[in-house]
């Protein structure tokens, strides 16, 4: 989003979040303290039926955009309010509303809080946030404080403080509020988590999760586009600032939350060199970008332990050249698959020996493509979003709604994957020393069902 104090405002919400990661450092341990809690829990939470579902999107820029196109598109959706302070973006909605023939729904664009003023309709269902990080949580909050169920883009809130908040507000509203982790319907991940359900990996021990993800060049994106605020993020904490891509499918294929949880984390980052490098070298001596002191380790590797003994290693890179990767690696004592490039070696009911890898996927497609990658994978495509996996997350929350089922993710799932970048910052700014994870279900994760294979 932009608009009048834009910069100032980013500014300010960044310097909100590196103290508040510093003050965590000083004085929480980790964010081990559970509060008392202000409603009941919402694991496994069903609302009425919606015949139709009316969204509210809040930021169309970037990411934005694509909300757009999908919910045009999905049966049962309509798109009613729309919110965004920069101008240009705000055009080009309209202009993708009148391309599809629809009505144009409400538009809101003046001032920062403008959103309040979405939130507040009576011909909004669902809130679709996917602004700047910083603004994340209190959008949010107000939508479930308005009666709205929230979906967020990632991560769901940058502190531990705002994620307990967002849990809270969750549980006193029976709301809900799930964060939008698309990987978790891709193809690739969505088959492995048929492979996991079946067993074909036996019990499981340990994952990978990871953003790699060369982003220098948004560097030079100043005014306006993710760059614009991303950037100063690598200035301001020391961890691992985008964990949940690769981190959201394994922890599903683990049921954290559902059966087992994230007990503890050590975090460490190598030196934070290629974004002073690249600075140097694509802008001038005077810049902006090279008056910022780059704090972020290139590569953050963090080790997460879980309450039954599994490990799982999240890394992020956004800054060294090297192929894109999310790992998506998970090992059980019967074999393993990895991803980026897919491959899979197994004891029992493989294709050969365990000492080599398997790589064609397609006999493992035909036999373990997932229900719904089945039924809905032709028009995800169709209709794209990183290989159609943006479409499907969508079209399946409109699923639920419409057919009074339980979200796929919930807020508890939100907050434990996004809890990973300040307990990241923490364990690196204390020579790698653990941080525990909070019970952000407060005890529920011990009876709470493993998702499901649906579809």
């Amino acid at each position: 989003m932009a608009g009048i104090d834009r910069r100032g405002f980013l500014k300010a919400s960044m310097a909100s979040v590196a103290a508040a990661a510093l003050a965590g450092c000083a004085s929480q341990q980790g964010g081990s303290v559970t509060p008392k809690a202000a409603g009941k829990s919402v694991m496994g939470l069903v609302v009425p039926k919606m015949a139709e579902v009316r969204v509210g999107l809040i930021g169309v820029g970037e990411r934005g955009v694509g909300f757009i196109h999908h919910f045009n598109n999905i049966e049962g959706a309509r798109i009613t309010a729309i919110c965004d302070t920069d101008p240009l973006v705000i055009s080009r909605a309209q202009k993708i509303m009148a391309d599809y023939g629809r009505s144009q729904p409400a538009y809101y664009s003046k001032g920062q809080q403008a959103y309040l003023d979405l939130v507040a309709r009576e011909d909004v269902d669902i809130v679709v946030i996917a602004t700047p990080w910083a603004l994340h949580h209190p959008m949010a909050k107000a939508a479930m404080l308005a009666g709205k169920h929230a979906f967020v883009e990632v991560p769901m809130g940058m502190t531990i403080e705002e994620l307990w908040d967002l849990v809270d507000t969750a549980e006193l509203t029976q709301r809900n509020c799930m964060m939008m982790e698309n990987v978790c319907y891709g193809r690739d991940e969505l088959m492995v988590l048929n492979m996991v359900r079946q067993g074909l990996f036996g019990e499981l021990l340990h994952g990978e999760a990871a953003y790699i993800h060369e982003l220098r060049w948004q560097m030079k994106e100043l005014d306006r586009k993710t760059g614009s605020w991303r950037t100063g993020y690598h200035a301001q904490i020391n961890g691992n600032l985008y964990p949940t891509h690769g981190l959201g499918p394994v922890a599903q294929y683990m049921n954290i939350n559902r059966g087992d949880r994230f007990d503890y984390l050590s975090s460490m980052s190598s030196p934070a060199l290629g974004r002073a490098a690249y600075a140097q070298r694509e802008f001038p001596k005077d810049h902006q970008r090279n008056q910022l002191n780059y704090i972020c380790g290139d590569m953050n590797t963090s080790l997460i332990k879980t309450v039954k003994g599994r490990t799982i290693m999240v890394q992020h890179d956004t800054t060294t050249p090297r192929p894109y990767s999310r790992h998506n690696l998970i090992q059980g004592t019967n074999g393993v698959f990895a991803g980026f490039p897919n491959r899979i070696a197994l004891e029992n009911n493989g294709r050969g020996s365990f000492h080599e890898w398997d790589q064609d996927m397609e006999h493992w497609y035909g036999k373990y493509d997932h229900p719904l990658w089945t039924r809905m994978g032709r028009e995800a495509e169709q209709n794209g979003g990183h290989g159609g996996m943006d479409f499907l997350m969508c079209w399946r929350m409109i699923y639920c709604l419409r057919n009074g089922e339980p979200l796929d993710q919930d807020v508890y799932d939100g907050a434990a994957w996004s809890a990973v970048q300040p307990l990241s910052a923490q364990s690196v700014a204390d020579r790698g020393n653990s941080r525990d994870f909070p019970d952000f279900t407060r005890g529920v994760w011990q009876s709470a069902k493993p998702l499901g294979i649906v579809g």
